[in-house]
């Protein structure tokens, strides 16, 4: 049972409720560390942009055309050191958590923001022979940096080295409402919102549902091979136990659809292609901006996973190069493209001196498409685990 001294909730409220034209910055790793002079833009299409900073409590006014922003706008959150925050409006009155910057290949960070209602949204995460949540800290290679009770969050859960070949998946549970199956305020009042790290990019973010029933939101999967994939579907469970059972021979319900509009196809291919050619002029940050502002308009394709992994790679960003790698497999329209990203991914594994990895994933290239360069690579790392 989760034991909440009353006084001290009620002495944190007081430092850091916040008013609807403010926000709250703070740690995803450190309980209630504020986090001062984080830049904040606001940004609109078409329109200037206009930018803030937060205070020494860690809190910034919003700019008063920006208040009641709807999804239209978008927040982004600067601060040396830490991941860079993207997300959409509303703002008013919300906590968001930065996250520190990871170093290992296969590291991932989610961080879990909500509202003031429900109180207490409890992040759970499960993989083989463990289950990580306020209930279990600490697994072998993750652990709940933060768990938050009070409201806004952030609940945090760190995952230092994910394991070859094992299945991760992620829930958030309505604690407050724990009692009361198939209520509506996790989807509808909570303003849930959960944003995966790799390295130093958020990779992934997820709104709550909206209209739907249930205190467990599953929110995605990370299948064996390393690819994450949403979930996003609702159940009921009362307890810590119960969402660990409910989560630990999980299987969807539903089938995620990868259809898009035609419009937003072309679109797609409109911005990769100045990618590209950024990529070739050798403006690699630039290039990424624009393969990640194409994945907006087509989150299935391939090739534009495939060009992104190659540009993170180019400026050192080898985590968000293998998720991005991993991707563009998942997505890829011929075993080219596969091979590809599999070489690539080996190759940072190589570099990185992790051999074993290195091998497997030149097998994997090499199963998908015959090339001298492969089996070189394979002799090359044989060669180096002697």
């Amino acid at each position: 049972m989760k034991k909440i001294l009353l006084l001290f909730v009620f002495w944190q409220s007081c430092i850091f409720a916040q008013k609807n034209n403010e926000l709250l910055v703070l740690s995803a790793v450190v309980k209630d560390k504020v986090i001062p002079n984080a830049q904040i833009i606001f940004q609109k299409n078409g329109e200037t942009s206009e930018t803030v900073n937060t205070d020494a409590s860690g809190k910034a006014v919003i700019p008063p055309q920006f208040v009641d922003a709807n999804n239209e706008i978008t927040l982004i959150i600067k601060k040396e050191g830490y991941s860079t925050l993207v997300t959409k409006g509303p703002f008013g009155g919300l906590t968001y958590a930065l996250s520190p910057v990871m170093e290992d290949l296969d590291g991932m960070r989610i961080v879990l923001s909500w509202g003031k209602s429900p109180s207490d949204l409890d992040s759970h995460l499960s993989y083989p022979n463990n289950h990580i949540c306020y209930y279990h800290k600490e697994g072998t290679n993750a652990n709940l940096d933060v768990d938050d009770t009070d409201s806004f969050g952030p609940e945090t859960i760190t995952i230092e080295k994910r394991a070859q070949n094992k299945k991760y998946i992620y829930a958030v549970h309505d604690y407050s409402d724990k009692n009361r199956m198939d209520n509506d305020n996790l989807s509808n009042i909570s303003n849930a919102k959960v944003y995966v790290y790799i390295g130093n990019t958020l990779i992934k973010s997820y709104d709550v549902p909206k209209y739907k029933k249930g205190t467990v939101w599953v929110v995605f999967m990370i299948d064996e091979s390393g690819n994450i994939i949403d979930i996003n579907n609702f159940e009921n469970s009362a307890s810590w136990e119960g969402v660990r059972s409910l989560l630990s021979n999980y299987r969807s319900s539903s089938t995620p659809s990868n259809s898009i509009t035609e419009n937003n196809r072309q679109t797609a291919f409109d911005i990769n292609k100045q990618g590209e050619n950024l990529y070739h002029s050798g403006r690699m940050e630039q290039a990424v901006n624009y393969y990640q502002q194409a994945l907006e308009y087509n989150p299935f394709d391939g090739q534009i996973y495939s060009n992104l992994g190659l540009a993170f790679s180019k400026i050192g960003r080898n985590a968000e190069a293998i998720w991005a790698n991993r991707e563009a497999i998942k997505f890829a329209a011929d075993n080219t493209i596969k091979a590809n990203s599999y070489y690539n991914i080996a190759k940072i594994y190589e570099n990185s001196g992790q051999f074993s990895e290195a091998l497997y994933y030149y097998g994997l290239a090499k199963e998908n498409k015959e090339n001298p360069v492969y089996d070189k690579a394979i002799l090359r790392v044989k060669s180096k685990m002697r």
